[in-house]
């Protein structure tokens, strides 16, 4: 492992080509106005989508709806509209698809899924976020 940096006040570790990262992670969201706002992401691998909170959505003006899908979660079944976002993870910049769904009862509002994490990143279930 290497530690190459500080970006956001955490340091980011790499094992070859990967990027380590922790269950829980700060990460940037961006709308297509511009607007951005830190916030800390769940990392979920058996998530096939990555998910933003409605309201968090709704701050970013997030959008246009690109399609819907019915996506399986903890609570049921459910049909989610798909927006595009870009999105800083660790040392990572995308402009990926986000569900939208009504992440207000979970503790964050940004849920990593498959479509990120396939991008090149590993995940060390004891990593903190750096306080």
């Amino acid at each position: 492992m290497f530690i190459l940096g500080d970006k956001s006040n955490s340091i980011v570790i790499r094992y070859g080509k990967k990027t380590v990262i922790g269950l829980v992670e700060p990460v940037i969201v961006t709308g297509p106005t511009g607007k951005k706002k830190e916030v800390l992401a769940r990392i979920d691998s058996g998530a096939t989508k990555s998910s933003v909170d409605v309201k968090l959505a709704a701050e970013l003006s997030l959008g246009p709806i690109l399609k819907a899908k019915m996506v399986k979660s903890a609570t049921g079944k459910s049909l989610r509209a798909i927006v595009q976002a870009n999105i800083v993870v660790a040392d990572k910049e995308f402009k990926t698809e986000f569900t939208i769904a009504d992440r207000a009862e979970m503790r964050y509002s940004v849920l990593i899924g498959q479509n990120i994490l396939s991008k090149g990143f590993l995940i060390d279930p004891v990593k903190e976020i750096p306080r």
